[in-house]
C-alpha cells in the first residue's frame, strides 16, 4: 500500500475512527490524536504511519480533509442568552453546530432540529450553521423516528412522477397475458407470513409425487413485468435499494400500489408470479426445477401462529396452546381442508433442515426483538419475537428456492447478483477459539481453510445451554458479512455453493433485477444477445454494490430504531431489578442482557469496589484485590441505573446480595 492514500473516514464517538480504501478489506485506524478536522463520512487524505503485519489495522494519520460529505446534521437544540448549539444526534460527530441568536429566533430550547453546516471545524473552533427544519419537540409522538428519517436522508416520500407511474397502472392483471403463462390457478396454493405483512410476495404449495418425492412450487410476485427497466419506478427503487422498516413506519422500495396492491399476492385474487418447481428427494436433494412464468390464485392467507396451532393440533400438542378455545375452533374449522397441506410442508422441511444441518448450514439462534407501540408511537414493552417451526418452514421453502434459481443462472453463465458469504479469516477464527477455549470448545480448521460444519459442530454443542447466545454472538462476529456481488463465491453461512436473493422483489432491488434477468431468458428461450448480456453484465455489477451499501444504511437505521425504543421503554424502569447475562466484556465495563433482548453497560464504578483488570484474549474482568471474575455468559442481577432514548443509552448496576 502506498504511503498516503484517500478514503472515506468512519468516526467513533470516542473520539478514533477509521479510513475505509476503496477495495481494501480492512479499514485505517486513526488515533483520536490523528483524526484532524475530519468529521464523519469526510473524503480524506491520510498517511500511513504503523504498518505492523501482527496487527488487524494499519495506522494512519489524516492530513487534509478533500470533501465534506455531510452538510445536514439532526440534533437537539441547546438555547442559552446570545447563541445557542445543535448537539448532534450522531454521536460520531464530535463536534457541536454553532447557532447565532439571529439564526436561532424562533427556535425553542430542546427542541430536535435539523441543521445546515456553513463553516466546518477548524482547529478548536466548533462547526457553525443555521436551522433550515424544526422537526418538533424530543417528546412529541414520532419525532424520534422523523429524527432518524432527516438523519440518513432517507427518501421518505416518492416523487410525483413516480406515483403518477404507479397510479397508472391497473389494479388487474392483463387478460392478453395469460395464455403465455403456466395456469396454476387451479393448484390450492398459499402464502403464510407474520400477523402484520402487508406486502405478500411469496406463496407457496407443496404435493407427494407417486414416485414418493415432493413438488415444490415457490411462487414470487412478478413485480418485474410492472416495474419496467429505466421507467420512473424503476429508477427510484434502485435508489432506495430495499425497504426500511422502522417499527412505527416503513419506507418503501415500490409504492403501496404495487406493494399492497398489483403486486402483492392477495387472497382469491388472480395474480402473475414466477414460479419455481422443484422436484425434491427423501433426502433433501432437488433431482429437478424449472423455472416458468406463471398466474396464481392464492387459496388462504396464512398467519405463521396460525399454521402453527394447526399443526399442534394435528400434532396433539395441546399443550403448546396459540389461541383461546373458541378462536382455535372457528380456525380449525375454516381450515379444516388444508390441514393436509400444512402437514406436508411441515415434513418436507424437516427434510430440507436436516439436510442443511448435515452440510454444516449455521443455526445461530439469536432471537430478535419485538417492541410493542401505543398508538402515539411510544414503547409500552420489549419481549422476544416469538418464533414457531411456521416460520421454519417458509425459511427452508425460500433458501431451496434462492439455491435453485441460483444455481440454474450460474450455470447459464448469466448476468446475475449473488448474496455471497465467504469464508471467515482464520485470524479471527483463531482469536474466537481462544474465547472458546475457556469454555470448552474449538472451531476446528483444516491447513488455512475451515468448513461451516465446524462451527455447526460447536452451535449444536451449545444447544440449550447458558452460553448459547453469547458464543452464537461472538460466532455471529467473527463471521464476514454478506454481500451482494456480481460473481458467486458462496455462501458459508448457510452452506451453500450457490445463493441468490430471488424471493422479495417487492422489498429488495437485488431480487427485482433477477426477476428481470429471469423473464428476459425466459421471453427469449434463452437466447440473450451478445450486447444484453454486457449490458446486463455492467449493471449487475454496478447494482450489486449499490444494493450492498443501501443495506447497510437500512440495518443502521433499524437498529438506531430499536436501541431509541428500547432506551424509551427502560426510561420508565430505572430503579427495578432484573435478571441477565453478561454479553460482552470491554476495557470500560460490562454489558448485560436481559430475558427481553434490552442490553445495558455495567461501568467499573457500579461493579466491585475494586481495580479491574481487562484481559482481552480471555475476555475477562478481573478484581486485583477481589480476584471476583467477570466474563461473557455469567449470569448477574442488574437495577437499570439510567436509560434515555436521546442518547440511545442504558446503563445498569449490579444489584449486590445482602450477607
Amino acid at each position: 500500500m502506498k504511503r498516503e492514500v484517500t478514503g472515506i473516514f468512519r468516526g467513533n464517538e470516542k473520539g478514533f475512527g477509521f479510513v475505509k480504501i476503496e477495495d481494501e478489506e480492512n479499514e485505517i485506524y486513526i488515533s483520536r490524536g490523528n483524526t484532524g478536522e475530519a468529521i464523519d463520512e469526510d473524503e480524506v487524505l491520510i498517511k500511513i504511519i504503523e504498518n505492523d503485519p501482527r496487527k488487524e489495522h494499519k495506522e494512519g494519520k489524516i492530513i487534509k480533509v478533500l470533501n465534506h460529505n455531510k452538510d445536514k446534521i439532526v440534533g437537539v437544540f441547546q438555547k442559552s442568552k446570545n447563541f445557542g448549539f445543535v448537539v448532534p444526534d450522531d454521536k460520531k460527530i464530535n463536534t457541536d453546530i454553532y447557532i447565532s441568536k439571529k439564526n436561532s429566533k424562533k427556535v425553542k430550547n430542546k427542541q430536535k432540529v435539523v441543521a445546515q453546516i456553513t463553516k466546518y471545524p477548524k482547529g478548536n473552533k466548533s462547526a457553525e450553521g443555521i436551522i433550515i427544519e424544526v422537526l418538533g419537540n424530543v417528546n412529541q409522538a414520532g419525532v424520534d423516528m422523523l429524527s432518524l428519517v432527516k438523519e440518513y436522508n432517507l427518501p421518505y416520500e416518492f416523487p410525483e412522477p413516480v406515483i403518477n407511474e404507479a397510479k397508472s397502472i391497473k389494479q388487474e392483471i392483463a387478460k392478453k397475458d395469460i395464455p403465455n403463462r403456466l395456469d396454476l390457478r387451479e393448484k390450492e396454493i398459499f402464502t403464510i407470513d407474520g400477523e402484520d405483512a402487508k406486502d405478500l410476495d411469496d406463496a407457496v404449495a407443496v404435493e407427494k409425487l407417486k414416485n414418493g418425492n415432493y413438488l415444490l412450487n415457490v411462487s414470487i410476485a412478478d413485480v418485474s413485468y410492472y416495474v419496467k427497466e429505466d421507467s420512473k419506478l424503476d429508477k427510484e427503487a434502485l435508489l432506495r435499494g430495499t425497504s426500511i422498516y422502522m417499527l412505527d413506519r416503513v419506507i418503501p422500495m415500490l409504492p403501496k400500489e404495487l406493494s399492497n396492491g398489483i403486486c402483492s399476492l392477495n387472497q382469491k385474487t388472480d395474480r402473475f408470479a414466477i414460479t419455481v418447481l422443484m422436484e425434491i428427494d427423501k433426502n433433501g436433494f432437488v433431482v429437478s426445477s424449472d423455472v416458468q412464468k406463471s398466474i396464481i390464485n392464492v387459496t388462504r392467507r396464512m398467519r405463521y401462529k396460525e399454521v402453527q396451532a394447526i399443526l399442534n393440533e394435528a400434532n396433539n400438542e395441546g399443550e403448546k396452546e396459540l389461541y383461546t378455545k373458541e378462536e382455535k375452533e372457528k380456525l380449525l374449522q375454516e381450515c379444516s381442508n388444508y390441514v393436509k397441506h400444512f402437514k406436508l410442508m411441515e415434513e418436507l422441511a424437516n427434510i430440507l433442515k436436516k439436510r442443511r444441518n448435515i452440510a454444516g448450514s449455521l443455526n445461530l439462534d439469536i432471537p430478535e426483538s419485538k417492541i410493542i407501540l401505543d398508538e402515539n408511537g411510544i414503547a409500552i414493552d420489549v419481549k422476544k419475537y416469538d418464533m414457531y417451526f411456521s416460520n421454519e418452514i417458509i425459511e427452508q421453502f425460500m433458501l431451496t428456492a434462492n439455491e435453485t434459481v441460483a444455481e440454474k443462472f450460474y450455470w447459464l453463465e448469466a448476468p446475475f447478483i449473488y448474496r455471497v458469504h465467504e469464508v471467515p479469516d482464520l485470524d479471527k477464527i483463531k482469536d474466537l477459539n481462544t474465547f472458546l477455549w475457556n469454555l470448552g470448545y474449538k472451531i476446528k480448521t483444516t491447513g488455512d481453510t475451515v468448513h461451516p460444519k465446524a462451527f455447526a459442530d460447536v452451535l449444536d454443542k451449545v444447544k440449550g445451554k447458558p452460553e448459547e447466545r453469547v458464543v452464537s454472538n461472538l460466532i455471529l462476529r467473527t463471521l464476514k458479512l454478506a454481500k451482494y456481488e456480481s460473481e458467486n463465491k458462496g455462501h458459508f453461512g448457510i452452506a451453500s455453493k450457490y445463493y441468490c436473493h430471488f424471493t422479495s422483489p417487492i422489498r429488495r432491488y437485488p431480487d427485482l433485477f433477477i426477476h428481470r434477468i429471469i423473464s428476459k431468458y425466459l421471453e427469449t428461450n434463452y437466447q440473450l444477445k451478445e450486447e444484453e448480456i454486457v449490458k446486463y453484465n455492467e449493471q449487475s455489477n454496478r447494482y450489486a454494490k449499490n444494493s450492498s451499501e443501501c443495506e447497510k444504511i437500512a440495518q443502521k437505521v433499524e437498529r438506531d430504531a430499536e436501541d431509541i425504543k428500547k432506551a424509551e421503554f427502560m426510561q420508565n424502569k430505572i430503579g427495578e431489578e432484573y435478571d441477565g447475562i453478561v454479553s460482552s466484556v470491554t476495557s470500560f465495563g460490562i454489558f448485560v442482557e436481559l430475558e427481553n433482548t434490552v442490553e445495558g453497560l455495567i461501568r467499573f464504578d457500579d461493579l466491585e469496589d475494586d481495580y479491574f483488570i481487562y484481559d482481552e484474549q480471555r475476555k475477562i474482568l478481573q478484581g486485583e484485590r477481589t480476584k471476583i471474575t467477570y466474563k461473557i455468559g455469567d449470569r448477574i442481577k442488574i437495577r437499570v441505573k439510567y436509560a434515555d432514548k436521546l442518547s440511545r443509552r442504558i446503563d445498569f448496576e449490579k444489584v449486590f446480595e445482602e450477607s
